[in-house]
């Protein structure tokens, strides 16, 4: 078994890494090993588990159209020659999954039907062929597979994809709407150890909750409107006024059908305006171009980590910015989209951070900055 896991693991990087990593992984090898392209499987197929998993948040969250204390998850694990990839579906009320249809999904996936991890192009092809929907249980799978190829190959993903993980950018931390003592306490409580703050509006008090944030801290402040502002016109004068707040991005300030208010907006805007509601997959950028600046790219709407990021790639191609977002989430799925936060402007990876019964240690953040560790795969392990 170890040494047909040492010849997956070197022709793996051969195809995964860059050239001269992987030429360098080959010429490790000795050339006594006794293997070639041609060796056959051992015989062991992935085997895939899953389970609910409710989150319990810290406080109430809430945003311009609901309020709630707990996310329904669901969490899996696939195992093969000794080792297990963690993955989880989060959803939210908006996702329109429910743990129920989550499972139900997961019943369908029969990765026994493949040789070994490594395909993983033809896997997660196949994952997405079993619905038209579903992405979050897609990607729970998608984040468990590149967790245990990760962990095969004895390597971080952000490693694998060839980025500094310096160059990971500070995250928001998330303050929802609620009454000024609240939001003044909440932001107490954070303000010392971020760097930017992410300021949920969209309701009728917007401009008491930056006032009241105002009060406390100086911090820049990243806005998200969650589609709830309806008049552009009125959208357009509230931008100038956060823009002299401290303001630095606004995401999805309009409804999310809206395009072309989308772009008369965003050609008049002080302020990058970023599309969330309204794209979910990689068919969906190109048509945020000229509607947005940039993109939030969430691994539960994408269906993982290889579609978010493809999409980081194609919104780069296409002139516009990226950025990651979570949902509440553990440090599984936290730690997931974090491997390529490297190549991101903006980041919102503080979902495991409004729970209480996380699963995992995983991604940090350390005086505000998204902090990775090298821990192969995605980096967690279990509490």
């Amino acid at each position: 078994m170890q040494n047909r896991r040492a010849f997956l693991k070197t022709a793996a990087l051969a195809a995964l890494a860059p050239a001269a990593v992987a030429e360098q992984a080959w010429s490790r090898e000795p050339a006594t090993t006794g293997f070639s392209i041609n060796q056959g499987s051992t015989g062991e197929r992935m085997k895939m588990t899953f389970f609910p998993y409710e989150l319990k948040l810290k406080h109430v969250f809430t945003v311009a159209t609901y309020s709630r204390t707990t996310t329904p998850d669901v969490q899996v694990e696939i195992t093969y020659e000794g080792l297990t990839g963690y993955g989880e579906a989060s959803m939210p009320p908006y996702l329109g999954e429910t743990m129920e249809s989550v499972m139900s999904f997961l019943q369908k996936v029969d990765l026994e039907q493949f040789a070994d991890p490594f395909q993983l192009e033809d896997i997660l092809a196949y994952v997405d062929s079993l619905s038209p929907r579903d992405t979050a249980a897609k990607a729970a799978v998608d984040i468990a597979l590149h967790d245990l190829v990760g962990k095969l190959l004895g390597a971080p993903w952000y490693k694998l994809w060839g980025l500094d993980k310096t160059k990971a950018p500070s995250t928001t931390f998330t303050i929802g709407i609620d009454t000024p003592d609240v939001v003044r306490a909440k932001t107490k409580e954070c303000a010392d150890r971020f760097n930017i703050l992410k300021v949920k509006l969209g309701r009728d008090n917007d401009k008491q909750m930056i006032e009241t944030i105002r009060s406390v801290t100086d911090l820049p402040i990243a806005v998200d409107a969650n589609q709830g502002w309806t008049d552009r016109s009125r959208a357009l004068d509230m931008l100038h006024w956060l823009k002299g707040q401290g303001v630095v991005m606004v995401e999805q300030p309009l409804p999310k059908e809206r395009l072309d208010d989308s772009a008369w907006l965003t050609e008049r805007s002080p302020l990058p305006i970023f599309a969330d509601e309204s794209l979910q997959r990689l068919v969906d950028v190109p048509r945020m171009k000229g509607a947005f600046n940039g993109i939030n790219i969430k691994l539960m709407k994408c269906t993982g980590m290889r579609e978010a990021r493809q999409m980081v790639t194609v919104a780069h191609a296409l002139g516009m910015r990226a950025m990651v977002g979570c949902m509440t989430e553990t440090s599984c799925a936290v730690s997931a989209a974090a491997q390529f936060s490297p190549l991101v402007d903006f980041a919102d990876l503080d979902g495991n951070l409004l729970i209480a019964n996380d699963r995992f240690r995983g991604m940090e953040v350390v005086k505000g900055k998204i902090t990775l560790n090298d821990l192969p795969g995605i980096g967690v392990v279990t509490r």
